[in-house]
């Protein structure tokens, strides 16, 4: 199950951003080898601060482990051909990182696996750049001969108009709109807030990011019905360059100059409660609300719905069951047209963006589409 992860504990936050600054998949910096540990210093007090202020630590480790286990129970059940099935957490920036869950899988003699993205909506910048390191890592493994280097592998890349991911959602946000007056319910705006990006990713490279989330916010307002007046705003930008807009702070202040005094946000590209559901907005965007008039109230994050887990049963299900070609590849488990993953891969990760410049991207996307490395392979694994 990969993911950016977060620091359990506060000692851990420094070498978390000195991570996250160093992968050139997310930012790229003049220097950066050497600027990344300068501006990971310079930003680590005030991350504490913040991981502090939600209890000492990131919660997304448990969340997952817990999301594991229960979505191979369900699997077990429901796909008993490839059981016993067993989850391993490969997180980008924290622990446990990509190469300890390849330890663990090598100490277990795994020879099948399955590297889920809990990112819903594809970037290069999130799944992409767990998938670079996966890839760069078994390829070390390769060089070594470590038996975890000829693993058989599939991906399930993406997956932001599945039905239970949008059930779930949808349940989430009635949840809390149920909690308004019925004469007012349908007037309450719904900020759908995903992390934002920057516009030299999105525009210069091409990645699909922002249409794979606008398809998940489609997904929730129809079975919504349209109800409420919405909008998909973007958090999280960091320094001066031009990122995804409208920022949901910015959202915020504009609805209140229009007179709204009540909003409801929804984390729409998370699928655990972290650092940017549990302060950027249950303390930062809930206190910026109030300065400005209004009052926000935010769907709690999926964690444990078993809807979600049933979800992430279901997508499991239904890739197994496309590898070992029993189903349409075209159609889940429960029956709901899903094109997003055919073959060890999806379609749609088999194109690299247009601007992409990252050579890794396409040894990364052929080898895990048909198991080979191309040519120039050896300048990757540095």
């Amino acid at each position: 199950m990969m993911n950016m992860g977060g620091p359990t504990t506060l000692p851990e936050v420094g070498d978390f951003l000195s991570r996250l600054f160093h992968d050139r998949d997310l930012i790229q910096l003049p220097w950066q080898k050497r600027l990344a540990p300068l501006i990971a210093g310079r930003r680590t007090p005030k991350i504490v601060e913040q991981y502090r202020k939600i209890g000492g630590g990131s919660p997304i480790l448990r969340w997952t482990k817990l999301q594991g286990a229960e979505m191979c129970k369900l699997l077990d059940e429901i796909h008993p051909e490839t059981a016993p099935h067993k989850t391993y957490v490969a997180f980008r920036y924290a622990r446990p990182l990509t190469e300890e869950a390849l330890d663990e899988m090598a100490a277990d003699g795994v020879q099948r696996a399955v590297a889920f993205t809990q990112y819903p909506q594809y970037s290069c910048s999130t799944t992409g750049s767990n998938l670079n390191e996966l890839y760069r890592e078994i390829m070390r493994r390769k060089e070594r001969g470590a038996p975890e280097g000829n693993i058989d592998w599939s991906i399930i890349d993406r997956w932001p108009t599945h039905e239970g991911l949008i059930e779930t959602f949808t349940q989430r946000v009635r949840d809390v709109l149920n909690t308004y007056p019925e004469d007012v319910r349908a007037t309450v705006p719904i900020m759908f807030s995903a992390h934002s990006l920057p516009m030299q990713i999105v525009s210069g490279r091409g990645d699909p990011y922002p249409a794979e989330v606008a398809a998940t916010v489609a997904g929730v307002m129809s079975r919504l019905r349209w109800s409420n007046p919405y909008r998909l705003t973007w958090q999280s930008q960091v320094g001066p360059s031009a990122w995804l807009g409208p920022q949901t702070s910015d959202t915020v202040k504009g609805w209140a100059k229009q007179g709204y005094k009540d909003a409801v946000v929804v984390p729409i590209a998370f699928t655990q409660d972290h650092i940017e559901t549990l302060y950027e907005l249950d303390q930062e965007l809930v206190e910026e609300a109030e300065e400005h008039g209004m009052t926000l109230k935010r769907a709690e994050s999926l964690n444990d719905h078993p809807l979600f887990i049933k979800a992430l049963a279901d997508i499991a299900a239904s890739h197994l069951d496309t590898m070992d070609g029993t189903t349409s590849t075209e159609t889940t488990r429960s029956g709901a047209v899903e094109t997003w993953n055919q073959g060890r891969t999806s379609r749609q990760m088999q194109i690299r963006c247009p601007g992409c410049i990252n050579p890794v991207c396409g040894e990364q996307k052929k080898f895990f589409a048909d198991g080979t490395v191309g040519v120039g392979e050896d300048q990757l694994r540095s």
